[in-house]
C-alpha cells in the first residue's frame, strides 16, 4: 500500500475539530517542518490541541515547510505533525501570551511503510470492505476519491489495479500499477503485478519479460509462483519451471495444482522418485477427484519403470 496531502495556499487553518474554542488567547508560535535531510516538507499536518480542555485547530505546512498558530491560550499544548510516508511526531510546547517563543524545528523521519492517518484509515476501510463484497466499482471510485484528496498515498494506485484486475479490465490494470512504479521503479509487487496483466491477456513472452525482473527468492505467493511455473513450462523451460513449482509447495503445502505440475515437471526430467514423492502427498490431501485418479495413473507408470 503512500502519502498525502491537500495544496493550501500557505498555512491556513484546514479544520477545528471542536468547537467552544476555550483555547483562543493572544498566543501565537511557528514553526518549520523538514525532512531528515533537511529538505521543507508541505503538506504537513499539524495538529495543535489546548492540554487543559483538549481543544484546538489544525493547520498545514506551506511550500516551505512553515506553519503558523494563532489566537492561543496561555499554557501546555499537544502538538502533532503528521504527513503520510513519515513517522507522526508529538511534542508538548509552552505556549505564552505575552512573550514571544523561538521558531519550532521539526525533522520528520521517512517511514518504512504507508502510515495511516485516522481519517485515511476509515476511508480506507470502507473502500476495502467494497472490494471484499466484490462490489468492484464502488471500490474503485472510493480509491480514487482518496488518492485524489490523498494524492502522496501513490501506493493505492495497486487497489486501484486490483479493482481493474478483477474485472478483467486488464489494460487499466496495468496502467494503474505502473504508477506505483513511476515513484519506485523497484517496487516487486508492482513489477510482479503488470506480469500477470499480460498473462492474463495470454502474452506470455511479455509476462515474463516482467517476471525476470524479479529477484526469485522475494515471490511468497504461491499461485503467482505456480503462475510463473506454468508459463516456464509452456516455454518448455522445466528446469525453471520446477523451480517455481517447487517454492510454490513451500509456501503452501497442501496447493493441490502446485502439486500436480510439480508431479509433472519431474516426470518429464526424468526425475522418478522425486515425481513419485510428488504424486503420493497430493493423494494425501485428495484422493477421490478425476485429477487423484490421473495421479494414480502416473504413479502405476512410474513405478514400473
Amino acid at each position: 500500500m503512500k502519502k498525502v496531502a491537500l495544496i493550501i495556499s500557505l498555512a491556513l487553518v484546514v479544520c477545528v475539530f471542536l468547537s467552544s474554542q476555550d483555547y483562543k488567547g493572544k498566543g501565537r508560535i511557528f514553526g518549520a517542518v523538514f525532512d531528515e535531510a533537511g529538505k521543507p516538507l508541505e503538506g504537513v499536518k499539524v495538529k495543535l490541541v489546548y492540554a487543559k480542555s483538549n481543544e484546538g485547530f489544525e493547520v498545514k505546512t506551506d511550500n516551505e515547510g512553515k506553519w503558523t498558530g494563532a489566537w492561543l491560550r496561555g499554557g501546555s499544548w499537544n502538538i502533532d505533525f503528521e504527513k503520510i510516508g513519515f513517522e507522526t511526531k508529538k511534542i508538548v510546547f509552552e505556549v505564552s501570551e505575552n512573550e514571544k517563543k523561538p521558531e519550532i524545528k521539526i525533522n520528520l523521519k521517512k517511514a518504512a511503510g504507508l502510515v495511516l492517518s485516522d481519517e485515511l484509515k476509515t476511508k480506507l476501510t470502507q473502500a476495502n470492505q467494497m472490494f471484499e463484497q466484490k462490489n468492484y466499482q464502488a471500490a474503485l471510485e472510493a480509491y480514487k476519491d482518496l488518492l485524489e484528496k490523498f494524492p502522496e498515498a501513490y501506493i493505492l494506485w495497486k487497489n486501484v489495479g486490483h479493482c481493474y484486475f478483477a474485472q478483467e479490465q486488464y489494460d487499466q490494470a496495468e496502467e494503474s500499477y505502473k504508477k506505483i512504479l513511476e515513484k519506485n521503479a523497484d517496487d516487486s509487487d508492482a513489477i510482479l503485478l503488470v506480469g500477470n496483466c499480460y498473462s492474463n491477456r495470454g502474452q506470455t513472452d511479455k509476462a515474463m519479460e516482467w517476471y525476470n525482473k524479479i529477484q526469485f527468492d522475494k515471490i511468497t505467493d504461491p499461485i503467482v509462483l505456480y503462475n510463473i511455473g506454468n508459463n516456464y513450462y509452456k516455454l518448455s523451460k522445466f528446469e525453471e519451471a520446477l523451480k517455481y513449482y517447487q517454492r510454490s509447495v513451500e509456501f503452501q503445502k497442501d496447493f493441490l495444482d502446485g502439486l500436480y505440475q510439480l508431479g509433472l515437471a519431474y516426470t518429464t526430467l526424468q526425475k522418478n522418485q522425486e515425481a513419485i514423492a510428488t504424486f503420493e502427498t497430493f493423494l494425501k490431501y485428495d484422493s477421490t477427484s478425476d485429477k487423484a485418479t490421473q495421479v494414480r495413473t502416473f504413479l502405476d507408470y512410474l513405478k514400473k519403470k
